[in-house]
Formats: C-alpha cells, structure tokens, sequence
C-alpha cells in the first residue's frame, strides 16, 4: 500500500502566526488564555492546553482582568479591543492579515452603504468567529447568508454589496453572486450596474487549495481528509475530495480510521484543512503503514 501526504495540506499562514506567537507566550512562563479555540482542531487545541494555553468564552472573557489574552487568526469585533481596555487586558493580536484588511474593507463598505441605503451582506457561517468579527465592524447590520433560501433576507430595491468569510467555498460564492444578480433582474427594480456590488474576499491560500484538491483526490484510491469537525474550511475541502473521489473519507485523528476502507493494494493520500497540523497528517500515516491491510 502506497501512503502520500499532501505536501500543500496543512497550516495556512495565519493559523500557523497564531500558534507560533502562542508558544512564544508561553515559552515565557506566562499565564495565557485564548479567545475561542486558536484553531478549529481538537487534537492541537489540546496539545496547546498541555503547555499552558486556555480557552475562554466571551462571557468568561468580561470577568477577566489584569491579565493577557490572545486574539486568534479569525480577528475580533472592535468592542473586544474596548473591553480588554476597560478591564486592563493585554491583548496578544494573532489576526490574520488577509483578515484585518477585510475587515477594513467591510467597516468602509458599510459606511458607503449606509449613506445609500443599502445593505452590507457576508457570505458565511453565523455564528462563526471571523463572521462576528466581520459584523462587527458593520454594528451588527450585516446580513449573513449561507444558501440561496438566506437571500429572502434582502430586499432587491435597494443597493447590495457582497463579501464573503475568507474561508467559503469559492464555487459556493460565485453561486450566490449568480442567484443575487438573477433576483436582481427579476424584480426588474434596479439595474445590476448600479446596485450589485460582489467583492471576492475568500483567501487565495485557501480558494488555491479547491483544485489542487480536486487533482489529488482523483490521483489516489482511497482520500483520508483530516480536519476537526468545527472547520468550515475542512467541511468544504473534503466536500471537494469526496466529488471526485467517492472513497474519500473525513477523519480527526487516526482512532477514527475503519480499515476496512482500504485494501492492500491501494494508493492513500492523505490531506487536510487550514486548520490541520501536519503532525497530525503524519500521525494517521504513521497508523495506516503500521496496520497495512494484508491480502485475503
């Protein structure tokens, strides 16, 4: 059985600034707590807990006070920044760059809106932690939208801009752009020109990983995707994996393997989300080379 894991899979750069500015706390000796898990890996978050990382809510975060929190790669809201200056909180900021820049985008986007009457919509999760940052920076106006249904939510006679979480299937936004532009042109209220703007905001590290996806799923038998099951990122790249190849199958770790999904002869590759360690990739191909299937 030949085992492959995917060299491009893994950490994209702002997880992989997050963790690393974690560990530098850490290596200090200092107490540090994180904003919500620093990556959506259960696996790693405990890894990070046993060297002295804590989670905490946002509830636990406005009890806090003189101490040191860390703000992860999906960026916070700007009453988060209010809040840690309220309470003497020093904030260690891990927002991805590609994320804070899109923040700014939004925060001005809304204010150009607003002055229209129009409406600020997001492609995204509700409820998901670069989401709320995003809202954020709108007072909370914002419409989310995940499927074609959310689009109800509009109301086509008046002006839309469109973003999209950085982390969202490219085909899924473009999908939506379609379907709004569509609506738009029924209703016969407004021309697309003048009242539809769609800004493609999804991370190229992660829009890039969709077709080389598609390319190595088809070039193996068997695809083991490796992600936490929090990962929005990781739900959309074995999407991917698994619509071309229908041996594919969605792991955490190497306890969730049935071995029976695989035969001797088998090519396995290995891949993962943003949010997964290779460490983690290369503990399931470590498990699949030490208990190879043998030939009936």
């Amino acid at each position: 059985m030949k085992v492959e894991i995917d060299e491009n899979s893994g950490y994209c750069f702002g997880v992989e600034f997050a963790i690393q500015m974690a560990e530098d706390e850490m290596a200090e000796g200092q107490e540090l707590y994180c904003l919500g898990d620093i990556v959506h890996n259960s696996m790693e978050v405990e890894r990070l807990y046993n060297k002295g990382l804590r989670t905490i809510t946002r509830d636990e975060l406005k009890e806090l006070k003189d101490c040191k929190v860390l703000i992860r790669a999906h960026g916070e809201p700007p009453e988060t920044y209010q809040l840690a200056i309220k309470n003497n909180i020093e904030l260690v900021d891990a927002s991805c760059p590609v994320v804070l820049k899109l923040q700014n985008r939004v925060k001005n986007a809304y204010d150009l809106a607003k002055n229209k009457g129009g409406q600020l919509v997001i492609y995204g999760k509700p409820g998901h932690a670069e989401v709320i940052g995003l809202t954020g920076q709108t007072a909370n106006e914002a419409i989310i939208v995940t499927t074609e249904k959310d689009l109800e939510k509009l109301d086509f006679s008046k002006p839309i801009t469109l973003f999209s979480q950085t982390t969202k299937s490219t085909k899924g936004f473009y999908q939506l752009k379609e379907q709004i532009e569509k609506r738009i042109v029924s209703e016969g209220l407004l021309s697309i020109a003048d009242s539809f703007n769609a800004n493609d905001s999804i991370c190229r590290q992660v829009s890039n990983r969709e077709p080389h996806m598609e390319r190595f799923s088809q070039k193996h038998d068997v695809i083991i995707f490796v992600a936490g099951r929090k990962s929005s990122n990781g739900k959309a790249l074995y999407n991917v994996c698994l619509s071309n190849n229908p041996r594919s199958y969605f792991v955490e770790s190497e306890k969730e393997i049935d071995l029976t999904w695989v035969r001797p002869e088998d090519s396995v590759g290995i891949c993962g989300a943003t949010s997964t360690p290779t460490w983690l990739m290369e503990q399931v191909a470590n498990f699949l080379q030490q208990n190879e299937p043998v030939s009936a």
